[in-house]
């Protein structure tokens, strides 16, 4: 089994980081399929794919590449661009699905459908510590953001999946300083060089993140300050509350957008202890009342910022 690396010819961003990935040694000659061109390391347990098409439509891309190649896979992890508003450099990372936007079942304007999330990767806060620490040493962060999304977009894949990015504008994209260190963080999580992880602990706690705007500072500091893993981040604009009365239960696609995390998160990581970090100033007291509730409901746990770094 292993972790399908997706790179897009119609994404400049994707194709620096291909370009960074193939320096790294170890990759076989490419072998064509009907949806593009593959390696396999040396590793034995990552592969790399190209596709023509834009990745965010690629619908089942990774059920297509299974069975055209026979190889299994258990991750998957897609080369990206990232675009902001405020034109921003980032390194970002991020899991994808649309939650909480109605009506579901509809078709995402960034690819996906309304509502339905893909199970995230469970390298997600081992990459983006990795990504930190790494970025860090090569004085990126002078001129990158190093940050992390909440889950949006698609496309609609059945294996845990996380967006790999580097944002925001052309200038950017073509950034082989970054794309090499994105290049050393992967290798590195995914143990393309060596016997055992240093980066990635599969016995860890996984925390789900609800709450704050789309990159997501406070859930950002816990996974950085803690050791954990981590599923989806779900921001405030996904958890719709139509409120009338605050003596009842509030109404509106917010109960099924948490379920619909907690389902997929367990998706990923079946055998472990789930827990959820509220960002709860930007919460009304009503509604954190009914989002405790509803994870409870669920067998969900929640924990403050302190309880993590104490636990972990």
């Amino acid at each position: 089994m292993g972790v399908l690396l997706i790179a897009s010819k119609s994404d400049t961003a994707s194709m620096t980081l291909y370009d960074a990935m193939m320096r790294l040694d170890g990759w076989s000659k490419p072998f064509t399929i009907t949806s593009g061109d593959y390696y396999i390391h040396e590793c034995g347990s990552v592969y790399l794919l190209v596709i023509d098409q834009i990745h965010i439509m690629a619908d089942h891309i990774d059920l297509q590449f299974k069975k055209q190649t026979g190889l299994s896979v258990y991750d998957v992890l897609v080369l990206s661009r990232h675009v902001s508003r405020s034109n921003t450099p980032a390194m970002t990372l991020h899991a994808i699905g649309i939650p909480g936007i109605l009506p579901y079942g509809e078709e995402g304007i960034s690819g996906g459908k309304n509502g339905l999330l893909v199970p995230p990767s469970k390298y997600f806060a081992s990459l983006f510590r990795r990504m930190n620490t790494l970025a860090r040493k090569k004085k990126l962060d002078v001129d990158f953001d190093l940050t992390l999304e909440t889950t949006h977009h698609g496309p609609i894949l059945t294996t845990p999946t996380l967006y790999i990015e580097i944002g925001s504008t052309e200038d950017e994209w073509g950034r082989e300083d970054v794309a090499d260190c994105w290049a050393e963080v992967i290798s590195d999580v995914l143990v393309m060089f060596g016997s055992k992880s240093a980066y990635f602990n599969p016995d860890l706690d996984i925390m789900i993140g609800f709450g704050g705007g789309h990159y997501a500072p406070r859930h950002k500091a816990v996974i950085l300050n803690s050791e954990i893993n981590v599923g989806h981040i779900i921001a405030n604009y996904s958890l719709i509350f139509e409120q009338n009365d605050e003596s009842e239960s509030p109404s509106g696609p917010w109960s099924e957008c948490i379920q619909s995390a907690v389902d997929s998160t367990r998706i990923s990581f079946p055998q472990s202890k789930i827990f959820a970090h509220l960002d709860r100033k930007s919460f009304k007291g009503w509604q954190r009342t009914a989002i405790i509730q509803k994870l409870d409901d669920l067998g969900v746990e929640v924990r403050r910022a302190k309880q993590i770094s104490q636990r972990e």
